[in-house]
């Protein structure tokens, strides 16, 4: 009976059902080996031999895998059809063949398919191959990099850079990408223009707006209306003069739609759309696969089965007749040079199919189906057919001349079932509008509805639209009004370039060649995970350690960040997957570079290599202040130069004349977090607010050789830089806050901690004060003695705190299939875990809750479930020993039966 091996519990289940009972289907939980953490892993001195190392978790299904060999006479290997498939095949082979557990007589066969239905999986086991030897080099060379790179890199970041984290290879550039990009944004210099609409109206009575196009005879330019004054006087030429319409001309188009998705525009549409991370996105992706709904999702291909085209053009037909159906299939061709993952593109495996016919409870899943079920039928629908519609209007001495544009659908073809998402929509498209019935030669008389009205709704969409696109300025307008108010000026400014979300992150990295799709969501994860990047309002900002990270790396390594370097380096990889090349010539070229590179930064001293850094970023830090004073010079002590400084929590700006000046500031100007600046003064002192390395603060008079720690108080959560002021600034000054005696005696008193507003108190019969947490920064000012007493009798009372309370359900998988209750995944206090009735299963490490499927977490059950039946069979046999044992007190038995219950617990 073959052994047939996949790489996950819940694919193993649905595979088993469709092989039937002559076949023993196992699951190797992903890959089984990997580099160990510790130099020497690959050996660069002799052919960059790599030494692998299982893991502690996959120790247990690499014997499985193996007991089940002895008796059963053949190993198919059927992990997923791509790269890291390819691999963990070898891996598993490789492995069971060093373990002897594969004999001579053992057949060893590799089996793809590219979904999981029966049809694919019974076609796949008629055409076995062997482990395809260039996809596996190319693994190896792609492992051997990312390990040369990390291992040999992140130790300089460490001692050169105190608080950076480590550095990956396609991580570090695109980590790039995003400081670059907010560098432009920085930079950048609004320009201000002026346009002008109008509001018109036909004999019938029907509105339209137009736009200026032609003043004094001239085409005008973007920037041609500089200013209001050029603005007002183009709202005089039109208000003055008599217009007509010149011409109406309509012309047919078509719209095509989009090419099925493949990985890359999977994720950029998710985001769009449902506002999903990468990772978040495959995640829901991955179990609709293992579910047999769609794909495979790890592909940069785009083409479809030719069977599938045949199913889409039936679906769309009996769903919505032959009108929508084109006369022949569409063809779609993969623009990737090398494609060497899944060579079809993510569609559904049954056509018919659509969201609400799969069973499935989750919400990411379902909406993910429907766009994949969606786009599918749409991308072998009809082309929508469109009526675009331009006409232009003019003075009778052809002086001034405005255009509407317009457009009416004819036939919606594809757009009935689906359209797709745009990045950073303008707000400045009137291209979708739809215009009345206009005749050539009729009078264009201004409407007597106002303009003005209109566009300040308008207006606020759009502003809604530019500052969320990360731009530094929103768009700021200004009207001038005609009389019957249907004509405006609208003052707009140039925006910068958006901040990337991970959507357009991914287009750019896909557009530049940099990773490849099985690598997108792993990399922007692990940017965000290492703090290099932060998301907010779905965009990605960097932080100041990232920004010094990616300055450091393009001074002192700027081949290894390189676009250019890094996309080539991805096609030599291609090359090797496609058997054109020798895996361990690429590694040896580019290790003998990147060895030299990394014996040259070893030398340098902290200082220089800060000195660098504080020049590279000398427009940033320091920019140029109002009053024309130098910007480097420190605005406390007034005397001394700032510097760029490091800590463990990343970069930060310090005076030279420390510790004399202890002025410290964040990455970002003067004007970052409200300013540093003097407050006032209470009692001879002077009170101001600073900013640190941990954030903003007010600080009571000035460090002194008596008085090194002068009185401070971090800004607690909410409070803004901007609005501080002295009263508020005394205020924290004076915490701890007396609420008043206890009944039973001592004082309560609240303050600000580590983890937020508390309140304290130590009684006569406390070894230590009790800490009480409060939710609202303002009680710390306003909590009245009921309450505090209330507060402090219930921490005493459930002296455990915050791991006490009830755990956070993460998700609920459903009724255990054996027994029967709930199976759920709880938030812990040391991680997340499994619970079904009494039994805590502990993920194992590295499994999010997200991955979770009921198979896999009935095996986690039963695991623990048998490791506690053993603790508590081990601990019963106590007694019974006891029992000839010389006359022994009852009471030492206690210890022993209560040990059970706590080793049933610690999954926690």
């Amino acid at each position: 009976m073959p052994v047939v091996v996949v790489e996950s519990p819940a694919k193993a289940k649905t595979i088993n059902k469709y092989l039937g009972p002559g076949y023993t289907v196992l699951a190797s939980y992903g890959h089984v080996r990997d580099l160990p953490p510790k130099d020497g892993s690959v050996d660069t001195e002799n052919g960059f031999e790599m030494k692998w190392e299982i893991g502690a978790d996959s120790r247990k299904h690499v014997k499985a895998i193996a007991d089940a060999l002895k008796d059963d006479n053949a190993l198919i290997l059927a992990t997923d059809p791509d790269r890291e498939g390819e691999a963990i095949s070898w891996h598993l082979e490789d492995t069971l063949r060093k373990r002897k557990v594969i004999k001579k007589d053992t057949p060893v066969s590799r089996v793809v398919f590219n979904a999981i239905t029966k049809t694919a999986v019974t076609e796949a086991m008629k055409n076995p191959r062997q482990v395809d030897a260039p996809l596996v080099e190319a693994y190896l060379a792609r492992r051997a990099l990312d390990y040369l790179v990390g291992f040999n890199l992140s130790p300089v970041l460490w001692r050169k850079l105190p608080g950076a984290k480590s550095a990956g290879r396609v991580q570090s550039v695109c980590l790039r990408l995003i400081v670059e990009r907010e560098m432009e944004i920085e930079a950048f210099n609004p320009r201000e223009y002026w346009s002008l609409k109008a509001l018109f109206t036909t004999p019938r009575g029907q509105e339209y707006e137009a736009r200026l196009t032609v003043l004094a005879g001239k085409k005008l330019d973007k920037f041609d209306l500089a200013n209001a004054t050029q603005a007002e006087l183009a709202v005089q030429a039109v208000t003055s003069r008599a217009l007509t319409v010149k011409s109406v001309e309509a012309k047919p188009g078509t719209r095509n739609p989009s090419a099925p998705f493949m990985t890359s525009t999977l994720q950029q549409e998710a985001s769009r759309k449902f506002g999903m991370g990468a990772r978040q996105c495959m995640n829901a992706a991955q179990r609709l696969y293992e579910a047999g709904y769609i794909t495979y999702m790890r592909t940069d291909g785009i083409d479809m089965a030719p069977e599938a085209v045949m199913a889409a053009r039936d679906a769309i037909k009996d769903r919505f007749g032959e009108d929508y159906l084109p006369k022949s299939p569409r063809m779609y061709k993969n623009k990737a040079k090398n494609a060497q993952e899944a060579h079809e593109c993510i569609r559904p495996t049954e056509m018919t199919r659509d969201a609400g016919k799969i069973k499935t409870t989750d919400a990411d899943q379902r909406k993910l189906y429907d766009m994949i079920w969606k786009r599918t039928l749409a991308c072998q629908m009809a082309a929508a057919r469109l009526e675009r519609t331009t006409v232009d209007i003019a003075s009778d001495d052809e002086q001034v001349e405005l255009r509407a544009t317009g457009q009416v659908m004819m036939f919606d073809g594809f757009l009935r079932v689906y359209e797709e998402g745009r990045d950073d929509v303008s707000g400045d498209d009137d291209d979708d509008r739809r215009l009345p019935q206009i005749t050539e030669g009729e009078k264009a008389a201004f409407a007597k509805s106002s303009l003005r009205d209109q566009f300040a709704k308008a207006s606020d969409q759009d502003d809604d639209v530019v500052e969320g696109a990360g731009g530094a300025m929103a768009r700021s307008t200004a009207a001038v009004l005609a009389a019957n108010e249907a004509v405006l000026a609208l003052q707009h400014f140039t925006q910068p370039p958006p901040r990337y979300t991970e959507a357009t992150l991914v287009k750019k990295m896909e557009e530049l060649g940099i990773g490849r799709p099985s690598t997108y969501a792993s990399v922007i994860t692990t940017i965000q995970d290492r703090e290099y990047v932060r998301k907010e309002q779905n965009r990605l900002i960097p932080e100041d350690k990232g920004r010094i990270v990616t300055i450091f790396l393009l001074n002192f390594f700027r081949q290894y960040v390189g676009y250019e370097f890094t996309a080539n380096l991805e096609e030599e990889l291609d090359e090797v997957s496609a058997g054109q090349a020798d895996y361990k010539e690429v590694l040896s070229r580019f290790w003998r570079d990147f060895s030299v590179a990394i014996a040259e930064t070893s030398d340098l001293r902290i200082t220089e290599v800060l000195d660098v850094l504080d020049d590279a970023l000398a427009p940033t830090l320091y920019p140029p202040r109002e009053d024309g004073s130098d910007p480097r010079q420190c605005p406390l002590c007034g005397t001394g130069q700032l510097h760029l400084k490091t800590s463990k929590t990343g970069g930060f700006v310090g005076c030279g004349n420390y510790p004399e000046c202890r002025y410290t500031r964040p990455i970002g100007g003067d004007g970052a977090d409200g300013g540093d600046r003097v407050l006032g003064e209470d009692g001879g002192d002077e009170i101001s607010l600073r900013s640190g390395r941990f954030g903003p603060y007010v600080q009571r008079g000035e460090a002194t050789e008596e008085n090194k720690k002068p009185p401070r108080a971090s800004l607690p959560k909410g409070w803004k830089a901007e609005d501080m002021d002295l009263e508020k600034a005394l205020t924290l000054l004076s915490l701890p806050r007396e609420v008043g005696e206890h009944p039973e005696g001592g004082m309560i008193t609240t303050n600000f901690g580590r983890f937020g507003p508390y309140i304290m108190h130590k009684g006569p019969e406390d070894a230590k004060p009790v800490y009480a947490n409060l939710k609202d920064p303002a009680d710390v000012f306003e909590v009245g003695m009921n309450r505090a007493v209330e507060l402090l009798a219930a921490k005493r009372a459930n002296p455990g705190g915050r791991g006490r309370t009830a755990a956070k359900a993460l998700r609920e998988l459903g009724e255990h299939p054996d027994s029967g209750g709930p199976v759920n995944v709880l938030e812990g206090r040391y991680g997340p875990y499994i619970k079904w009735d009494k039994v805590n299963a502990t993920l194992p490490k590295g499994t999010e809750p997200a991955d979770v499927t009921m198979d896999m977490a009935v095996e986690l059950i039963a695991a623990k479930a048998g490791k506690a039946a053993k603790g508590r069979k081990t601990a019963a046999k106590k007694p019974a020993a006891k029992k000839t044992a010389a006359k022994k007190p009852a009471a030492k038995k206690a210890p022993a039966k209560k040990a059970a219950p706590k080793k049933t617990a610690a999954g926690e």
